[in-house]
């Protein structure tokens, strides 16, 4: 739960669910909500799917995600999970000894749907595989993969379908005694999506991974993630969460971070707030924005600033913001430090200005944190 006693109305109340461990990563309970991406490399290719998985660690990645639809690809996992900073999920598809074969490898995870991978002794092999390796599973139900027998059932994919897929795979993993797995309810519609995880968020405790699967490009994407995953969040369900764009899979985290970072249930780097702009702006506020996000990139220690153009609205954001910078003077504007005026600093050195400021505020903080754990 976040809990603000000044503004109960930013309070979100997180539904209950079990915790599970990916790897060292925890999800579900009172762990911090997750965020997860997928490679999209040549999985033979160690190299290549080794540093996309470190970058996307280093954009905010708790939980990488590899497809293995051959063997030479779950050969590949061992090196890959050896030397990956984030646990690795591998994403199974019908053929069970790929996920004998991940569990092996190192997987952290497997995402499987259980009642695809064959017989009872199928299913049963891999919990004993997933047992033996310390590993948990994702039940990952999609809307445009759902059992032939539910579509007859229903006429189309819905939430009902989704659910009941996903109560089916739950008991197959339950019948084996094995109770360390979280599920999705994946649709590309928004509608669909929400209302299934709505609904399955009702009948079990388990951890959910939320996303809207297939999203589209990094905007239109984008927008659709933030609306079908910030609706669920906000109603406190979700426990981990993947946006699925069509676009760098650091983008995927980055966006995903943001929409956490909107709803004040994850805080990493600078949270910019920035206008607009319009004809009274006294600098460049779009350009400047645009450097200033590429240049604090590497900043991970969270932290708010405000970029303005002008002073009609940017005393009072700077007020609640850590560093803040108004527009409005003849070629200079106003630097403001914890809500308060400090200096003017002219425009052209502005952007250096500030992410000095930053980098500084930033390693006060570590070295504050430092000294504390230290003591």
């Amino acid at each position: 739960m976040t809990h603000n006693p000044i503004r109960p109305w930013r309070d979100i109340e997180r539904r209950k669910s079990r915790k599970i461990m990916v790897g060292n990563v925890p999800v579900g309970g009172d762990a911090p909500i997750s965020v997860q991406t997928m490679t999209n490399t040549d999985g033979h290719d160690v190299r290549a799917t080794l540093d996309q998985v470190i970058r996307a660690a280093d954009a905010g990645a708790d939980i990488v995600r590899i497809s293995a639809p051959d063997q030479d690809t779950t050969k590949a996992l061992r090196e890959i999970c050896r030397e990956s900073p984030v646990p690795i999920v591998a994403d199974i598809h019908f053929h069970y000894k790929r996920a004998l074969e991940a569990a092996e490898a190192g997987a952290a995870c497997l995402r499987i749907n259980p009642g695809n991978i064959g017989s009872a002794d199928r299913v049963a092999e891999v919990v004993r595989a997933a047992k033996d390796h310390g590993c948990s599973i994702r039940i990952g139900v999609n809307a445009g993969s759902l059992e032939k027998h539910l579509l007859e059932k229903y006429g189309e994919p819905c939430p009902d379908a989704m659910v009941e897929s996903g109560l089916d795979h739950i008991k197959l993993l339950q019948d084996h005694d094995f109770h360390e797995f979280k599920i999705s309810v994946k649709a590309s519609d928004v509608f669909l999506s929400a209302a299934a995880y709505q609904q399955l968020a009702e009948v079990t405790d388990a951890p959910i991974h939320l996303g809207i699967t297939e999203a589209g490009g990094l905007r239109g994407g984008t927008v659709k993630s933030a609306i079908g995953l910030g609706n669920l969040l906000w109603a406190g369900i979700g426990d981990t969460i993947r946006v699925s764009l069509s676009a760098d899979p650091v983008e995927e985290v980055k966006v995903g971070f943001e929409i956490l970072k909107s709803l004040g249930l994850r805080t990493r780097g600078v949270q910019i707030i920035s206008c607009p702009s319009c004809a009274r702006q006294g600098f460049d506020v779009i350009k400047t924005v645009e450097i200033l996000e590429e240049r604090l990139e590497h900043i991970k220690t969270p932290m708010s600033l405000s970029i303005i153009g002008c002073v009609v609205n940017g005393p009072g954001e700077a007020l609640m913001t850590d560093i803040g910078f108004t527009g409005g003077g003849a070629g200079s504007g106003m630097v403001y430090m914890a809500g308060r005026q400090d200096h003017k600093m002219s425009n052209d050195q502005m952007v250096d200005h500030i992410v000095e400021l930053v980098e500084e505020r930033a390693a006060r903080i570590e070295a504050a944190k430092t000294a504390e754990a230290a003591e």
